[in-house]
């Protein structure tokens, strides 16, 4: 639903930025995983299935699936504990890049290049192939606190992303709000969203903090500009 207004956001707008995909699609691989980020609230009522959604593919190894808790249902009747400004702000970034007005939860983001509802499997699973990252991209590699970003044809400056998520099911009981009453699962709950690096197509090597709870999970992203496809991603 819709930040403003909490209304059901078209679906033809969301699923319209698909056509932002270029180059010839490859098959991802547990190498160079396919990133779903999942835009959610647990004070959503709509949101349950496209969370579901995002649960069933967290243990593919081909995929990154990532949950962002928003913060604009936190004054509606429920606050959810996981919610950061600075996922509402990631999710504004992809809604500015495609000239979307508004955000709107649920809401899955692939590779960076188009959004849709993220509640209809086969919906999802079609985005995922259509919307696979083209090759080219950059080779990304772990030694100790040292991260290698690999030389490749590049552009504008690329952001690197380090993003720490807890891969545990956590099911949380909301009391309130329009969930009330209902225990939600989350996989894959991100927990941590920094910026490390700048990628310009030059080989890079990025220091990387080690994550608070060791049960956390690592991830690396390089995203073109602001809200733009993401051109390399990496568990760590």
């Amino acid at each position: 639903m819709t930040e403003a207004k909490l209304a059901g956001a078209p679906m033809a707008a969301l699923v319209a930025a698909i056509t932002l995909a270029a180059g010839p699609a490859t098959a991802a691989d547990p190498a160079h995983p396919a990133v779903v980020e999942l835009f959610q609230s647990q004070g959503c009522s709509s949101c349950p299935p496209a969370n579901a959604n995002l649960n069933a593919i967290a243990g593919r190894p081909d995929v990154l699936a990532l949950s962002f808790a928003v913060t604009y249902w936190d004054q509606l009747g429920w606050k959810d504990g996981f919610a950061q400004p600075a996922f509402t702000a990631r999710q504004r970034d992809y809604a500015r890049a495609a000239g979307r007005g508004n955000v709107a939860t649920p809401q899955m983001i692939v590779n960076g290049r188009g959004a849709i509802v993220g509640g209809n499997p086969a919906q999802l699973a079609d985005t995922i192939r259509r919307l696979d990252r083209p090759g080219g991209g950059p080779e990304i590699a772990r030694a100790g606190a040292q991260v290698s970003i690999g030389a490749a044809r590049g552009g504008p400056p690329a952001t690197v992303w380090l993003v720490y998520y807890d891969p545990r099911t956590l099911a949380v009981a909301v009391k309130a709000g329009e969930n009330a009453g209902r225990t939600l699962p989350h996989r894959n709950i991100v927990r941590t969203l920094a910026p490390v690096g700048t990628w310009t197509g030059a080989a890079t090597r990025v220091s990387i903090p080690a994550p608070a709870d060791p049960v956390w999970r690592g991830a690396i992203l390089v995203q073109a500009g602001t809200g733009g496809p993401i051109l390399a991603a990496a568990r760590i």
